[in-house]
């Protein structure tokens, strides 16, 4: 539940804001994987291997397409800094670079971690981790012109757009205060137009006057309004965009703006393409992706833009974008149950937020089902399974705001199964270099699964509707689990209820729907919608394989287990955490045997929101027990005296309970405490300046 504040008058909010919040989600995502095949590759080399880009050609250069990236997960976790600070408009760049210390694991998650003056991210959250705030720590005078002028402020700010439909002028506010955590002058201006394009996109379809509207909230002498003066005179003049592309390297190429990956060409890439592709999406990404440059980063811009100003029509008018895709995005960070999510999930979030900001309330399609299929065409994530007979079988739509899954050929002997992940799919289980997957899994053991379906009333035979799951096993394969049955006659619907069984505490990967039938049948089931609520009931410790330990968000300097235990959970400055869980876990028990083999402090944390927002029970090594608050800074609401002994397992365990929290040690209480402002998050080990062991965790539901 986000909490609102009440804030100034705004626009209202169109009738459709959802959907088109959607449509620029999609957009975004669709943009992105369009374009990072060819990532900083030049005009010419896309020329040479492709003649021009014209559809997803990831396939060709041996590529996944669904991948991670840092313009969709900086986009999307970033903009959680308006959630975490209490949905004000007086939101801080200081407490946007908070969020950037909250959410970043150091090296593996969202930014390119290219090192201190070359990276312009990286350069700016080591300055946050140095203590210099927001906006210091993006700034000129600090970094230098060419550093902070580089592009990165702009691929991680649709989402500012996204909250402010009609509203370009606090659009590109915030996104000053948003672009200012790491990066300064032309930088800024470029991510003010592009957020102001999307929030009038929302409002305005007229590409001049967004134009006008936009470069109207820059300085009248920056580079930015200059290139795009320019490229809106050329086009006038020249209506062959290949003609102003090569303008548009001459008078504002790399070679006259230097660094990795300047904003200007760049951003003139994004404006001669919306230009010339006029307002088309399909016409606009394949110009700026034949363009060349910093291709997922324009083209996820772009695709933003359109999407909002041309609706999911636009997208739909001509190649088919979303079948792919399947409304699939990924979001790693320390907030590891955040990173397996699809583009409906993730647009409601963000059109909330919008909500929010007016004093509005939050929407809930479905009673809050996490898979409700109300946006038109949404399949979120769900795919028919390749490795079953399901081929040739089932085929998968929505065109009734549920997921059909239409068979035919259905008979006894074959079986039809179609699923969404719930963590890393197995076809990425090998990313863990570039932007890793950092990721936990959204459902586990304990956790009632619920789904409504319906057969339709002219299906052929009955059929057999069946919930599975598929979890990971010790070579790292998938092992199903096949859940309720119910036997489905023709306009029949059904609640299919399932509590998770275990799996030997390795990770569930994906959750679905099977079907079957005891004679020929054809005809489809709709998903009406799919839950999952509770806590889960279940020990997590070492396993055979290696996805079991990658269900665990690894923000320590180190991670060592045998199968027996974590054998060496290490931190050499500040505290480390091991992170494992999910948004929705509320009130719960959780409880480790561990010990200290030397450190500052060592303990279990409880509703762990990232790296800077949690609470934990810590034992220090000056002979104290603290329950501590970590929101930004550490603040212990409890504390009593208790000498560890070196290598001696001892059970923590913390109960939280609403606001109460209670902390005990070998099953005796010895700190309570209360507090409100963290209600939910996931599990963690803490390790202070040193290193601990552990058995594993165990959560459970209080009783």
């Amino acid at each position: 539940m986000i909490q609102m504040q009440p804030q100034t008058k705004l626009a209202a909010l169109p009738t459709d804001y959802t959907e088109r919040v959607y449509a620029g989600v999609l957009g975004k995502i669709v943009g992105v994987y369009l374009g990072r095949p060819v990532e900083n590759w030049s005009y010419e080399r896309i020329a040479e291997r492709f003649g021009e880009i014209r559809y997803y050609v990831h396939e060709q250069l041996g590529r996944r397409l669904i991948i991670t990236d840092d313009d969709i997960s900086g986009t999307f976790v970033f903009l959680r800094a308006l959630r975490d600070h209490g949905v004000s408009l007086d939101l801080q760049p200081r407490q946007i670079g908070d969020t950037w210390l909250n959410y970043l694991i150091e090296r593996k998650t969202i930014l390119w971690w290219g090192g201190l003056g070359n990276s312009t991210e990286h350069t700016a959250f080591l300055r946050l981790l140095s203590g210099i705030p927001a906006p210091e720590s993006g700034s000129t005078a600090l970094n230098g012109k060419v550093v902070a002028e580089q592009i990165g402020a702009q691929i991680f700010i649709d989402g500012w757009g996204l909250i402010c439909p009609g509203d370009p002028e606090l659009a590109a506010d915030l996104a000053r205060r948003a672009a200012s955590v790491s990066h300064d002058g032309e930088a800024i201006y470029g991510a003010q137009v592009v957020a102001a394009l999307v929030a009038q996109a929302f409002v305005e379809s007229d590409l001049s006057r967004m134009l006008d509207r936009a470069v109207s909230l820059i300085p009248r002498d920056s580079d930015i309004a200059r290139l795009i003066a320019d490229l809106r005179e050329w086009h006038a003049r020249e209506r062959d965009w290949r003609v102003n592309r090569e303008r548009l390297q001459e008078k504002y190429g790399y070679h006259r703006f230097g660094g990795n990956c300047h904003m200007v060409p760049n951003h003139g890439a994004i404006i001669l393409a919306l230009l010339h592709g006029n307002g088309d999406f399909s016409e606009s990404l394949h110009i700026v992706n034949t363009i060349g440059w910093d291709t997922d980063c324009n083209s996820g811009n772009l695709g933003c833009i359109l999407g909002v100003r041309n609706g999911l029509a636009g997208i739909e008018a001509g190649l088919d974008w979303r079948g792919p895709v399947a409304d699939r995005l990924f979001l790693p960070c320390a907030n590891p149950g955040l990173a397996i999510t699809d583009a409906v999930r993730t647009s409601l979030e963000v059109s909330n937020l919008g909500r929010a900001v007016r004093g509005l309330p939050e929407e809930s399609p479905k009673g809050g089902a996490r898979f409700h299929f109300t946006m038109p065409g949404s399949v979120q994530g769900f795919r028919v399974d390749p490795s079953f007979e399901s081929r040739g079988l089932l085929n998968l739509a929505n065109g009734s705001g549920r997921l059909e899954l239409r068979y035919q050929g259905l008979a006894p002997g074959r079986r039809a199964r179609a699923f969404t992940d719930t963590f890393i799919p197995l076809e990425t289980k090998d990313l863990v270099t570039g932007y890793v997957l950092v990721a936990s899994p959204t459902l586990h053991p304990g956790q009632t699964v619920s789904a409504r379906v319906l057969a339709e009333l002219g299906n052929r035979g009955p059929v057999e509707a069946s919930l599975y799951v598929r979890h990971y096993d010790g070579s790292d394969g998938l092992t199903a689990l096949l859940g309720p049955t119910v036997e489905l006659s023709p306009g029949e619907s059904r609640t299919l209820e399932w509590t998770i069984p275990g799996t030997g505490a390795q990770p569930i990967a994906e959750i679905g729907i099977e079907l079957a039938s005891g004679q020929p049948a054809e005809g489809a089931v709709l998903l009406d919608w799919l839950r999952w609520d509770g806590v889960p009931n279940v020990t997590l410790a070492p396993r055979s394989g290696v996805m079991w330990a990658r269900a665990w968000g690894a923000a320590l300097d180190r991670f060592e287990y045998v199968r027996d235990g974590f054998k060496h959970l290490a931190q050499d400055r500040g505290t480390g955490l091991l992170i494992l869980g999910s948004d929705h876990w509320q009130d719960y028990r959780a409880k480790a045997t561990a010990w200290v083999q030397m450190a500052k402090g060592f303990g279990i944390a409880a509703r762990v929101q990232g790296l800077r927002r949690y609470y934990a029970l810590v034992v220090t090594q000056d002979g104290r027990a603290e329950l501590r608050k970590v929101v930004g800074m550490t603040q212990v609401l409890a504390s009593a005296s208790f000498e560890a002994e070196t290598y001696r397992p001892y059970e923590l365990r913390m109960d939280c309970d609403g606001p109460a929290l209670r902390g005990y040690i070998d099953g005796q209480l010895v700190l309570e405490a209360e507090d409100r402002d963290l209600a939910w998050g996931g599990i963690a080990f803490c390790i202070e300046e040193g290193c601990m062991g552990a058995e594993g965790m165990t959560i459970e539901p209080l009783a």
